[in-house]
């Protein structure tokens, strides 16, 4: 299946800065060589950690992060077709809160442990279906890190989410289904690389203007609109690309999912071209267009 583009250079160079920034201010040992995006995303788990650790007072931990820059990936990683991912399993009562987000989160530590073979498993075998369906540079630079929280039925809701302080990490209930998760892991990275795509191009997006979302059943500001109009279709096309190759409850559950993302996203057509003028860089408001556009086809 033909790949889809998520090649932005200043994305990279975006990566390169915060990444060197982050080492700079840890005062960071030398971390093992892995691809810019990875090291990026571990950067933030051990700054985070880091700073944790200095509100605390904790030395130990402090001390640790320096020296772990990559939060310990060479332990805790699993390979899979995109390269070496973490898989962790913390559970609803191993999330944590701040003060800075009232979003649940999770960072990388001196006791964090791999997931089961289990959940390792049922990881990569969602990296790879995502893979072949086109999403693998996706995949590889904004989803390092795979948070699998509750274990659920299919056709239970799930909840899925990803937070700015942790690129390229996302969070996620699952069925233990790997088709399933693999588009779930795909509607993060897209959130994770829509935020950088925002930074690293410098576009501002006037939230002056709000547009209804159909997922939401409201008014959003253009940020969080075309957070949603991109994140759904990039499952929708994955949904469409892999639908083929399942059966059973598996099929009936990813039609209905398809069927019912038609129709949101046919509502949002006209809005979406005339919110498309607020984005001020060309090449993310074309790759915008053309996400949007294969998705209203399908």
């Amino acid at each position: 299946m033909p790949a889809l583009d998520f090649a932005l250079a200043p994305i990279q160079d975006l990566h390169r800065d915060r990444t060197s920034r982050i080492h700079t201010v840890l005062k960071a040992g030398s971390a093992p060589a892995r691809s810019t995006a990875t090291v990026y995303c571990l950067a933030h788990h051990a700054l985070e950690g880091a700073e944790t650790a200095a509100r605390a007072g904790d030395t130990a931990s402090f001390d640790w992060y320096r020296a772990h820059p990559d939060a310990n990936a060479s332990v805790l990683s699993t390979p899979t077709v995109v390269g070496p991912r973490i898989v962790v399993t913390p559970g609803p009562d191993g999330m944590l809160r701040s003060p800075l987000s009232e979003t649940p989160y999770y960072f990388l530590g001196p006791d964090t442990v791999a997931a089961a073979g289990e959940q390792q498993e049922l990881a990569a075998v969602a990296y790879a279906l995502g893979a072949r369906a086109g999403f693998v540079d996706l995949l590889a630079d904004h989803a390092v890190v795979a948070c699998l929280l509750r274990r659920k039925n299919l056709g239970d809701t799930l909840i899925s989410w990803s937070i700015t302080r942790l690129p390229g990490t996302v969070f996620c209930d699952h069925v233990g289904n790997p088709a399933v998760l693999g588009r779930d892991l795909i509607h993060e990275a897209g959130h994770n690389w829509f935020n950088d795509a925002l930074t690293a191009t410098a576009c501002k997006i006037s939230e002056e203007t709000e547009f209804h979302s159909p997922w939401r059943k409201t008014s959003r500001p253009a940020f969080g609109f075309f957070h949603a109009c991109w994140a759904f279709p990039l499952t929708m096309i994955y949904t469409a690309r892999i639908l083929p190759d399942t059966d059973g409850p598996t099929h009936d559950f990813l039609t209905a999912y398809l069927e019912q993302q038609r129709g949101l996203l046919a509502t949002t057509a006209a809005d979406h071209t005339r919110a498309l003028t607020l984005v001020t860089d060309p090449t993310l408001r074309a790759r915008l267009r053309t996400v949007h556009a294969e998705a209203l086809n399908l």
